[in-house]
């Protein structure tokens, strides 16, 4: 298989992950596909290094904080008003985004570097050896990391259910 071939096949089976751990690091959908498709176009111009890295998808994990990280920097993420609303009914999805509004909440009550390897390890599934190569520190501050937020998640009053309303 040619490297675009290859590179194609890579994109298309990581880019349903690439996009729900962006939404998952506390991007909306549409700034998460925009962030997955600017992360697998730096892995397209350097498909050589990426195919030939230790771990491919710690590398393109790697390369998508990164570009998260670079896009938080440059760029405010406030609401964007808009003169037309959506003419169209939208089923009633309200336990969903209670859950997923809650879950949201709860990890942005972590640090980003906890969040970072929340996301990395318990979304994208990474192995801590491979969560210490992507963020560039020792398995042990991965493992503590890890340790405070999931304590933190535990304890977090989002996530704790209340009485039926």
């Amino acid at each position: 298989m040619d490297d675009d071939g290859e590179f194609s096949a890579y994109a298309a089976a990581r880019w349903g992950a690439l996009v729900r751990s962006g939404v998952v690091l506390g991007c909306t959908v549409e700034e998460a596909h925009d962030l997955a498709q600017t992360t697998l176009l730096r892995c397209y111009t350097a498909w050589r290094r990426v195919r030939r890295a230790d771990d491919r998808d710690a590398y393109v994990y790697r390369m998508l904080l990164n570009c998260h990280r670079d896009s938080r920097r440059r760029r405010w993420w406030g609401e964007q008003p808009t003169e037309t609303l959506p003419d169209h009914a939208v089923p009633d999805t309200t336990d969903q985004v209670a859950v997923a509004d809650a879950v949201r909440r709860a990890l942005d009550d972590l640090s980003p570097v906890n969040r970072e390897a929340v996301v990395l390890r318990y979304y994208a599934n990474l192995t801590e050896a491979q969560v210490a190569d992507v963020l560039q520190i020792a398995p042990g501050t991965v493992k503590s990391r890890l340790s405070r937020a999931v304590a933190q998640l535990a304890a977090n009053s989002h996530l704790v259910e209340g009485p039926p309303t």
